[in-house]
């Protein structure tokens, strides 16, 4: 029959060591286990195993291997019997992972719950073929446990019918551990977080402290993360970008919609600024710079230069192939702008317009001629106003020319309006 007790680390940290006569030998300092997967074949599997304890025997602290160690006790109390006391060698030591040390209290990547949560304990078990950590405690019911309290505080509550849940994350889902500095950083679970919504994964950065944050967006792709970066609050970004060398940065920047990569600059210094337009490729360049000589109360500081625009012999059909050419995102096809050979502006066509009409016609004969316009210098407060009077989600830009230069869809005017300043979070466009 398989025996097993299952425990948590605070209630082993500070427990005896004995020998087998029942000599005492020291106590438990911390807990060290091997912290790599390395000749695991099932790596959906892996419990970090215990390989020794930090002690202090005869006043000298030492790292005895765990092989000739058993734990016993029940839920109350614990003792280590040890039946032949041999170091963990130097390299052993330093390749592990001690938890107290560098897990307790450390934030972790919750995929599920997306987003960081704190350690307060940590559930292991003992079987006959080794001892493992299992899962993660953040729930408060772990704090209590710590602070030695837990039972107490569950007897008071149990008066007035109230619980304190546990709630674990099993380790193969929080193995977002360096074990090398023990910082952390996407390893193993990095493809579950990579498949997060790029809203949801800015959230989790953001509240990472920053060489966790450096390390975590250098782990990902650089569509992605030019994605994740878009959605990131302007503090954040700017200390992402300052955290990457120059040539990073500037790559990052390129994926980015003129737009955004013009109001993330804004957050940093000149000459830094100046540093990563110099980096970037011309045309990107060009653009942001554009963007950037607009005063921050013009329109032109809060439209996208990335839009759709088609000239008025298309068919219903080829304007509906290109879309599915380009896949645009949803809020670039709120309108698509008509112009003429020097892209002047001319019209507008709805989508709905486009969706029913024959796939013959011409846009010339959907587009609506008697159309809502703004120009790139004009006050952005006067837009409120607009989309409310009109019914709009999109507004095309135009400069004094009347050529089309951008377009400011709803969602950044709802935004400008909550933060009162420019806003960053506008989505990817197309052209």
């Amino acid at each position: 029959m398989t025996s097993q007790i299952t425990f948590y680390l605070s209630q082993v940290i500070g427990c005896k060591i004995y020998n087998l006569d029942g000599t005492r030998l020291g106590k438990v300092i911390d807990i060290y286990v091997n912290a790599t997967q390395e000749g695991n074949l099932h790596e959906e599997a892996f419990r970090p195993t215990f390989v020794g304890l930090k002690t202090k025997i005869d006043g000298v602290v030492r790292y005895i291997n765990y092989d000739y160690i058993k734990i016993s006790g029940d839920q109350r109390r614990f003792n280590f019997i040890c039946s032949h006391i041999e170091d963990l060698s130097q390299t052993v030591v330093e390749s592990s992972l001690p938890l107290a040390k560098n897990i307790l209290d450390r934030q972790i990547v919750d995929i599920n719950g997306r987003k960081l949560v704190r350690v307060n304990d940590i559930r292991l078990v003992s079987i006959d073929s080794g001892t493992y950590a299992i899962a993660v405690d953040i729930s408060n019911k772990g704090l209590l446990r710590r602070m030695g309290i837990s039972n107490i505080v569950t007897k008071a509550l149990n008066i007035f019918h109230v619980n304190i849940e546990t709630h674990f994350i099993l380790w193969d889902d929080v193995q977002a551990f360096d074990t090398t500095n023990f910082n952390i950083k996407l390893s193993l679970s990095s493809n579950k977080l990579h498949k997060l919504h790029p809203s949801d994964l800015a959230d989790i950065i953001e509240e990472m402290g920053s060489i966790s944050r450096t390390k975590v967006f250098e782990s990902l792709d650089e569509e992605k993360a030019a994605d994740v970066l878009e959605e990131m609050e302007p503090y954040a970004q700017a200390q992402v970008i300052e955290s990457l060398l120059i040539g990073k940065a500037a790559d990052l920047l390129e994926k980015m919609p003129a737009d955004e990569a013009a109001d993330l600059l804004d957050e940093l210094e000149d000459e830094k600024v100046e540093l990563l337009l110099n980096e970037m490729e011309t045309e990107s360049s060009k653009e942001v710079r554009e963007l950037l000589e607009y005063e921050d109360k013009e329109v032109g500081s809060l439209m996208t230069t990335d839009y759709l625009s088609f000239r008025e012999t298309m068919t219903i059909e080829g304007t509906l192939n290109e879309l599915r050419l380009q896949k645009p995102e949803a809020d670039m096809i709120y309108s698509l702008f008509i112009t003429d050979s020097d892209e002047k502006l001319i019209a507008t066509v709805s989508l709905r317009d486009l969706v029913i009409s024959s796939p013959t016609i011409t846009l010339a004969e959907i587009m609506q001629k008697d159309f809502i316009s703004v120009t790139d210098e004009d006050k952005i407060d006067t837009l409120a106003a607009i989309i409310s009077k009109y019914d709009l989600l999109a507004i095309p830009v135009t400069d004094a020319q009347n050529t089309l230069v951008g377009m400011v869809v709803i969602d950044d005017i709802v935004e400008d309006l909550m933060y009162k300043g420019k806003t960053k979070k506008r989505g990817r466009a197309w052209r």
